[in-house]
């Protein structure tokens, strides 16, 4: 099933209930002049280790969605970045159900 682009209305309800996430852009891979949104937050943790915890325990949440974010490990960093590129790089439902999710599993990790 094809997921639909949400418009930027919904885009913008979504981000409301999800503090600390916002959208950026940057310039598509094929170098063109559109720009690919993409749904992101940076988050600190307590240390090195409880980063890597983290990622361990997204990736979990990535791999039973079957959606995967760009996720970067520092430190004590951990970011994410999504959207849908099956919707042509475009956010979906299923993006905000992501980040929703990793919110979710966040504190328990000492994320801020």
């Amino acid at each position: 099933m094809a997921l639909e682009p949400l418009s930027q209305k919904e885009i913008e309800d979504r981000l409301a209930e999800l503090p600390g996430w916002s959208l950026t852009s940057a310039p598509t891979a094929a170098g063109d002049a559109a720009a690919e949104v993409k749904l992101t937050r940076a988050y600190g943790l307590p240390s090195h280790f409880a980063a890597t915890a983290f990622v361990v325990h997204v990736s979990q949440v990535q791999e039973e969605l079957g959606h995967h974010a760009e996720l970067t490990l520092g430190y004590n960093t951990v970011t994410l970045a999504v959207n849908t590129h099956s919707a042509g790089g475009a956010l979906t439902d299923l993006d905000f159900e992501l980040a929703r999710r990793v919110e979710a599993l966040a504190t328990g990790h000492g994320a801020e």
